[in-house]
C-alpha cells in the first residue's frame, strides 16, 4: 500500500503557486522516464510560433491537474462529505497526473496526422512493461486498469472520472489558467478558488453549489474566449496544417521507397502504424525538430520546403471565406494544377471545428456532460437552464472557412491566375 512522505515535496509553480507531494506513490511516479518525458511535449503544440511564450509543457500542466484534483479531494475530506469515495483516493490523484502520458509531439496534430489517439497510448503505457505500471502495480495487480478505467472514463465509480474528465474538470481547469498565462491573454483569469469550495459530492458525482454560479458562468465565458483567441488562432491552424503536410509527405515517400539520409528510428515505425510502446516513447519535440531541420536538405523538393517552412517560419497565408463554395474551390484547384502548383500541398480549406476543444453545449444531455448546480433544496438543474450568459453562448459556431496557401509560390503565377481567383487570394 501506499505510504506518505517523509518529508512533503513542493514544486513552485507559476499557476498554482505550488503544487505538492505528500505520497510516495505520486512522487515516484513524477520520477518515472515516462513522465519526464512530457518535459519534451509543448502543451500548445504548435501555438509557439503564434503566442511566442507559450513554450510550456505537457510535464507542468499534468502537475497542475494533479495539484487542482488533489485540493478538491481534500476539501471533500475536510468537509466530511460522506458521498466521496476516500477509497477511490489514490485512483483520481494517479488519474489526474498520468492522464496525458501518451501525448505524442505536437500534441493533437500528430494524432491528426496518423490517426492515433493519445488516451489510447496513455493506457497502453500504464498497463504495458514500464517504470509507470511498475510504480502502480506497489498499490496492487489491478491498480494499473483502475488508473487506465479513469482515463478511458469508463470506471465504476463516476464521481472519479468527473474530477479529470467532465466540462468542469481539474484539466480544464488548469489548461485554461496555463494556457492564458503563458500566452500572454487575459481570458483564461478565472476565480478557480471561488469554483473549488463551489464543488460538492452529490448522488456519486461532481456538483456546483448554485450560489457558485456566477464562478462558473465566468470560467465558461472564459473558454468561449480562449477557443476563438488562442485555440482557434489562424496562424497556429497555418503551422499545424504544415506540420500535418510534412508528416503525410514523409509517409507518402516512405511508402513509395525513398531513400532518406535522415531517418531516425522510431520514424519507420510511426509511418507504418506499427510502434510498440517502448518505440511510442521514444518520440519526442526534440526528435522530431531535429528531423526536420535534416529534411530540409532532402532529396525530395516538397518535403524540404515545408519543413522550411515549418523551422523558420514562413506559414501559409490565409483569406477568410464567408461561405464555401466547392465549385469555386474545384477552379481554383484546377487553376493551380495548370500552374505548375500542387492542389493537394499548396490549398488547403479549413473550418476549427474540427480542433480538439470542445465548447459546452447544453444538448449534450447525458449528466457527464453536463455541469449541475445542487440548491438548498437538494435539486439539480442543468446550469444552462438557470444561466441566461451559459445559454448566449452554448453551441455557437462563430468559425469562419479559411484557405491557406503558400504566398511566395502563388504571387511568382499571379499574373497566369484568372482575375477572379486572384482577388480571393487579395493578389
Amino acid at each position: 500500500m501506499n505510504h506518505p512522505l517523509s518529508e512533503e515535496k513542493v514544486f513552485k509553480d507559476p499557476v498554482h503557486n505550488y503544487v505538492h507531494v505528500q505520497d510516495d506513490l505520486i512522487w515516484s511516479l513524477i520520477n518515472t522516464p515516462e513522465f519526464q518525458r512530457l518535459r519534451r511535449i509543448r502543451q500548445l503544440g504548435t501555438s509557439y510560433l503564434t503566442f511566442h511564450g507559450a513554450e510550456h509543457s505537457r510535464f507542468s500542466h499534468s502537475l497542475g491537474v494533479y495539484e487542482i484534483t488533489r485540493r478538491i479531494i481534500s476539501q471533500f475530506e475536510r468537509s466530511s462529505y460522506s458521498d466521496w469515495p476516500l477509497e477511490e483516493k489514490q485512483v483520481a490523484l494517479c488519474a489526474a497526473l498520468l492522464h496525458d502520458l501518451g501525448h505524442g509531439p505536437f500534441s493533437h496534430s500528430i494524432e491528426e496526422a496518423f490517426n492515433m489517439n493519445h488516451e489510447d497510448w496513455t493506457c497502453r503505457i500504464v498497463l504495458g512493461n514500464t517504470e509507470v505500471n511498475k510504480v502502480l502495480r506497489r498499490e496492487g495487480d489491478d491498480f494499473p486498469n483502475k488508473v487506465a478505467s479513469v482515463i478511458r472514463k469508463d470506471y465504476d465509480k463516476a464521481i472519479v472520472v468527473n474530477l479529470v474528465s467532465s466540462p468542469l474538470d481539474a484539466d480544464r481547469m488548469d489548461y485554461l489558467l496555463r494556457d492564458a498565462y503563458f500566452t500572454g491573454v487575459n481570458y483564461g483569469t478565472i476565480d478557480i478558488d471561488r469554483i473549488l469550495r463551489m464543488l460538492r459530492p452529490f448522488q456519486g458525482r461532481v456538483v456546483v453549489k448554485e450560489s457558485g454560479m456566477h464562478a462558473v458562468e465566468d470560467y465558461l465565458m472564459s473558454r468561449y474566449q480562449m477557443y476563438w483567441q488562442v485555440y482557434f488562432h489562424p496562424v497556429t491552424r497555418s503551422s499545424e496544417i504544415i506540420l500535418r503536410q510534412i508528416f503525410r509527405r514523409a509517409k507518402e515517400l516512405h511508402q513509395d521507397g525513398f531513400r532518406f539520409s535522415f531517418l531516425p528510428d522510431p520514424l519507420p515505425g510511426l509511418f507504418n502504424r506499427d510502434l510498440t510502446v517502448e518505440e511510442y516513447l521514444l518520440l519526442d519535440e526534440a526528435l522530431v525538430q531535429t528531423t526536420f531541420v535534416q529534411w530540409r536538405r532532402e532529396g525530395d523538393p516538397l518535403l524540404a520546403d515545408l519543413c522550411s517552412r515549418f523551422i523558420d517560419r514562413r506559414l501559409y497565408k490565409y483569406t477568410e471565406l464567408e461561405m464555401l463554395d466547392m465549385e469555386i474551390i474545384d477552379e481554383i484547384r484546377r487553376a493551380f494544377r495548370e500552374l505548375g502548383l500542387d492542389p493537394n500541398y499548396d490549398l488547403e480549406i479549413d473550418f476549427p471545428t474540427d480542433l480538439p476543444y470542445d465548447v459546452f453545449r447544453p444538448e449534450d444531455d447525458a449528466r457527464k456532460k453536463q455541469i449541475l448546480l445542487l440548491d438548498r433544496q437538494d435539486r439539480l438543474r442543468e446550469i444552462s437552464e438557470v444561466s441566461d450568459i451559459v445559454r448566449s453562448i452554448s453551441g455557437i459556431h462563430r468559425g469562419k472557412y479559411h484557405m491557406y496557401y503558400p504566398e511566395d509560390k502563388l504571387r511568382a503565377v499571379a499574373h497566369l491566375l484568372p482575375v477572379e481567383t486572384a482577388k480571393l487570394f487579395n493578389l
